[in-house]
């Protein structure tokens, strides 16, 4: 089962944001076969925590005038690896350090990546 159209189009539309924020190496990542959860994990990495700080409110105004608004969010006391939880999407805005570590792209390889456009 592949996700939902709109898994799909607020994923877009969190990656445009972080990117518009100048994320780094933003991916998003279809686990809807994986995970009961969530449909879709969108990863962006920043180099400092003030920029990961604007990558979460730049995420967050955009999906607002979409009418989404997160159910959970974690992370932000040290701001090194913010989590959003939409529901149908996964939002995780991490430092570099911390996105060379975990490196979710890796260890979620067996699923298959959205395109995102230019």
């Amino acid at each position: 089962m592949a996700a939902t159209q709109q898994a799909v189009d607020l994923a877009k539309a969190a990656a445009a944001a972080a990117d518009d924020k100048l994320a780094t190496s933003v991916i998003a990542i279809d686990v809807s076969d994986q995970l009961a959860l969530t449909d879709v994990f969108v990863v962006a990495a920043a180099g400092n925590e003030r920029q990961i700080a604007a990558i979460v409110d730049g995420v967050l105004e955009r999906l607002h005038t979409l009418g989404v608004k997160p159910i959970r969010r974690e992370g932000q006391r040290e701001d090194r690896w913010v989590l959003l939880d939409f529901g149908d999407i996964v939002v995780h805005v991490q430092h570099e350090e911390e996105r060379d570590f975990y490196a979710l792209d890796r260890l979620w390889r067996d699923c298959p990546v959205i395109e995102l456009g230019a």
